[in-house]
């Protein structure tokens, strides 16, 4: 587990330990995670969503006052503005600070796990219980999960994958009390959260995974990392606030 940017200087790469040429770049409003090669995507990103490839996950910073009419076009243009090609590439917005950005990853016989979590929860809600909703709404992502996986994974692994580490960052902010502000309840997120997965699909792995849920090892190590990572960034943005 490390905190690879909290020195909040732009230019710094973080290499990853478990997957050779996957790296995160923490540049200018942004973090770029780059694989070695064309991932299996699955996404609630407002660009890049749904399945299909993906190459580079960008998670983009804005500020609270942020007009949310077109994000897609504003993330196009910021990817054009940085050099990033647009297909196979899926990005996110968030309010929480990047350089709160946390990382966890862990490799077996069988599969490699990265987790890359920036997490804020000033819009701490409760799922399944009445609140406040509207017919459409989009604002920036609060905690936002960058996953790559190096390994073998049926359809249903993947969205299992997902399932899995919806409910560790559930379980993340229940053990830190955070709470649903509308209503006092224990909150399962927030309003605005988004996950990105990528699977390397790479032939040469021994196993291929038709499960991911929190009975199979690959579910467990995707619950521990998502766990990990969005304990730590939620407790460094809280030390900051506290100083």
């Amino acid at each position: 587990m490390t905190l690879p940017f909290i020195s909040n200087e732009p230019g710094l790469q973080y290499e990853s330990k478990v997957w050779p040429g996957l790296r995160v770049y923490y540049g200018d409003r942004h973090l770029q995670l780059e694989a070695p090669m064309v991932l299996e995507r699955l996404s609630s990103a407002v660009f890049g969503g749904g399945p299909g490839g993906v190459e580079r996950m960008v998670n983009i910073y804005v500020d609270r006052f942020y007009s949310c009419e077109e994000p897609e076009r504003d993330i196009s243009r910021l990817l054009e503005e940085w050099g990033y090609p647009q297909e196979r590439t899926a990005g996110l917005l968030t309010a929480a600070k990047l350089k709160h950005a946390a990382v966890a990853e862990e490799k077996t016989d069988h599969f490699a796990v990265f987790c890359c979590a920036t997490a804020g929860v000033s819009n701490a809600a409760r799922a399944g219980v009445q609140r406040t909703t509207f017919p459409a709404s989009w604002t920036p992502g609060t905690i936002n999960l960058l996953l790559a996986i190096d390994g073998r994974l049926t359809p249903a692994a993947m969205l299992g994958a997902v399932m899995t580490a919806t409910e560790a960052k559930a379980a993340a902010l229940q053990d830190l009390g955070v709470r649903d502000a509308e209503n006092g309840l224990v909150a399962t997120g927030t309003t605005t959260d988004a996950v990105v997965l990528g699977v390397s699909q790479r032939a040469d792995w021994p196993l291929a995974h038709a499960y991911a849920g929190t009975a199979t090892d690959l579910g467990g190590t995707v619950g521990r990392l998502v766990y990990a990572a969005v304990t730590e960034s939620l407790r460094a943005a809280e030390a900051e606030r506290r100083l």
